[in-house]
């Protein structure tokens, strides 16, 4: 049954912001929500098409990690675009193993971009839900679009475009975007290009959920490797990353990482 016929009198839906469907972990002064990866892909599969086709402002959904809790509290446009965000989920294990440090609620399990798209897309095939893919290099994207088919055959794959373009080309992005009409918006262009962009133009995209995903695009396709299992779980990615990309990396790390264990005890009576 169609979400028109399901609701033949379409009401507004409510906005589910943070505090107002599920319980948050203040973590490092971020309200962080406590779902679980599969809680979450379920909750995103089901809202995103029908926010879609009643016409809703879309949902933002943005991540948590150690670099953001860092540039949170040092970047004041950074932190004006996180405010915005509907729902923000832990990217970073070490946002995961923080909620059980001080007591309060704790989160299910971390929700990592990568794993949370990779695990959708067979549900989003089946569901019949649709995706455009924004940033990155356009061979990237492309690449990345091409997995993605192959990986989930049948997947609904609205558009894509890479993430280069200049000012006064955004309202021709913001066009191509919305002749897609696509339920899920995966924007991968960097913190905080890719927050202020979702901020700056949501009242305008037509989707039902706007998702950032920084680097997701290249850990597809195999250009940025991702660490064995055993230190996602851990908490140590960030140092495969660092080893693996040290120009890029290294100096990121070795600042915000030691800012964000900071924040999160100072907070952690938040």
């Amino acid at each position: 049954m169609s979400a028109e016929t399901a609701l033949p009198r379409p009401q507004p839906l409510p906005s589910p912001g943070l505090g107002h469907e599920e319980a948050v972990a203040n973590i490092g002064g971020i309200p962080v929500s406590t779902l679980s990866l599969d809680a979450l892909i379920a909750k995103m599969l089901i809202e995103a098409p029908l926010r879609r086709s009643l016409g809703e402002q879309p949902l933002l959904v943005f991540d948590c990690n150690g670099q953001g809790l860092s540039m949170n509290a040092t970047d004041p446009d950074f932190r004006a675009s996180l405010a915005q965000a509907d729902l923000i989920h832990a990217d970073g294990q070490i946002v995961v193993l923080a909620s059980r440090w001080f007591g309060g609620p704790q989160i299910a399990d971390r929700s990592s971009t990568t794993d949370m798209f990779i695990d959708s897309l067979k549900p989003a095939a089946q569901a019949q839900v649709s995706y455009y893919l924004l940033g990155a290099e356009e061979k990237v994207n492309a690449a990345c679009a091409q997995e993605i088919l192959s990986l989930a055959p049948g997947l609904q794959l609205a558009g894509r475009r890479n993430g280069f373009w200049k000012a006064e080309e955004e309202d021709a992005v913001i066009d191509a975007i919305n002749a897609a009409q696509p339920d899920v918006l995966w924007v991968g262009t960097g913190k905080p290009r890719e927050q202020a962009f979702c901020v700056r133009n949501r009242h305008r995209i037509r989707a039902g959920w706007i998702v950032t995903c920084g680097g997701l695009f290249n850990y597809i396709t195999g250009d940025y490797p991702r660490a064995p299992l055993w230190m996602q779980k851990s908490g140590f990615e960030w140092l495969h990353r660092m080893a693996t990309r040290p120009k890029e990396l290294a100096w990121r790390y070795i600042t915000t990482n030691p800012h964000a264990l900071w924040l999160i005890w100072k907070h952690r009576r938040g």
